[in-house]
């Protein structure tokens, strides 16, 4: 099948106009081009999944910053035979509502939350490709450089002899915040618990900013106790004391605790956000962007939490988040948990504590094949 896109210049260069999308650009989906409508003008042909640009040197005003010729715009946001639409890819609402409705009464957690959040991270990469721009300067701009913690060197399955020497092994790799566990597997005590805190605090010293993730294994009470006996170890916060969504009880640890109490990455969706500020369950917002819906979402939930004057940290995916952190005023810190970089041919990597944001178009992200081979499912 053909496709031909039409650029339409009725109102000038720096008003695109379309038969079916005004004023945006967009393809016809095999519509034949009425002869009467003679304000269009066919810039592209889609034949399969090849697009053949007629008129390269129509350049985009309103999608090019610094006026990108289509051959070169067209190429990086896709070929897909029977949906190439730019217009469509930039209304992340839409987009959104539509793919709730098509679920039903599947969600709003679960699989479903997933996939959309899949979805709405590649319509943004479609975004800031159009318009030659990576994703933190498109939601925000606030800085260029974040800082970063290490994560998953000082889990609570390690032995209390390693994660001493692993502390200060981070400290010599430029690492400024790091985080640790507590809530030990088997026949644990408090006791044993404050033990592997201080430890660990002695090991990296004084002036290291150092978490704790309980990971919801402590009821309210354990928190509590358990909370105000490693005051004294200085804790940049502790997260996820207890279940994610008891937030009166969240909220009577918060209240208890001179240590911040952070929390979110658990739960789906914006409403529980709502419910867990409005509660004051927490002193640190964290939001896992595949739980929270994607980047349309994510941002609600950021704006929501500065509203109520807290900060927002991130949870896993840092090539992603890195660009959300650094957009918004009230980010904080972004987790270093590289899991899914052998994924792309190039990651942000920690320099001193802190990330630099991507400064090529869109997530700054490139697949790499070697590795889709190695990790694909046929």
């Amino acid at each position: 099948a053909t496709r031909v896109i039409y650029l339409c210049m009725a109102g000038g260069p720096s008003h695109l106009e379309t038969l079916d999308y005004k004023p945006q650009l967009a393809a016809l989906h095999g519509k034949p081009m009425p002869e009467s409508f003679t304000q269009g003008q066919p810039i592209a042909q889609l034949q399969g999944q090849q697009l053949k640009c007629f008129a390269p040197q129509h350049r985009f005003r309103r999608y090019g910053s610094s006026g990108q010729e289509i051959s070169e715009i067209f190429p990086r946001v896709g070929s897909v035979a029977d949906q190439l639409c730019i217009v469509r890819s930039l209304r992340t609402e839409a987009i959104t509502a539509k793919l709730r409705a098509a679920a039903g009464t599947s969600g709003p957690g679960g699989i479903f939350t997933l996939a959309s959040s899949a979805i709405d991270l590649a319509l943004w990469d479609i975004r800031g490709k159009s318009q030659s721009l990576p994703v933190w300067q498109l939601v925000g701009g606030h800085r260029d450089r974040v800082p970063t913690y290490a994560s998953g060197a000082l889990m609570r399955t390690f032995a209390l002899d390693h994660v001493i020497k692993a502390g200060p092994r981070l400290v010599q790799k430029g690492f400024r915040q790091m985080k640790m566990q507590l809530a030990l597997p088997g026949d644990t005590t408090p006791e044993k618990e404050i033990e592997r805190a201080r430890a660990i605090r002695q090991a990296i010293g004084p002036d290291i900013d150092l978490m704790c993730d309980i990971n919801q294994r402590w009821s309210v009470h354990q928190a509590i106790d358990i909370g105000k006996r490693i005051e004294d170890v200085n804790l940049f916060w502790l997260e996820d004391v207890t279940t994610h969504d008891d937030y009166d009880g969240l909220a009577r640890v918060t209240a208890a605790l001179k240590t911040p109490v952070a929390g979110g990455e658990y739960v789906y969706g914006i409403a529980p956000f709502r419910q867990m500020l409005e509660a004051r369950s927490v002193d640190i917002v964290m939001i896992d962007i595949l739980r929270a819906g994607g980047v349309t979402q994510w941002l609600k939930i950021a704006g929501m939490a500065e509203a109520f004057n807290l900060p927002v940290v991130s949870h896993l995916v840092p090539e992603i988040q890195v660009h959300l952190i650094a957009a918004i005023p009230n980010g904080l810190t972004v987790e270093y948990m590289p899991w899914t970089f052998k994924l792309y041919k190039e990651v942000p990597v920690p320099e001193q504590g802190e990330l630099a944001v991507p400064q090529k178009a869109g997530w700054g992200l490139e697949f790499d094949p070697e590795a889709l081979k190695r990790y694909g499912v046929s």
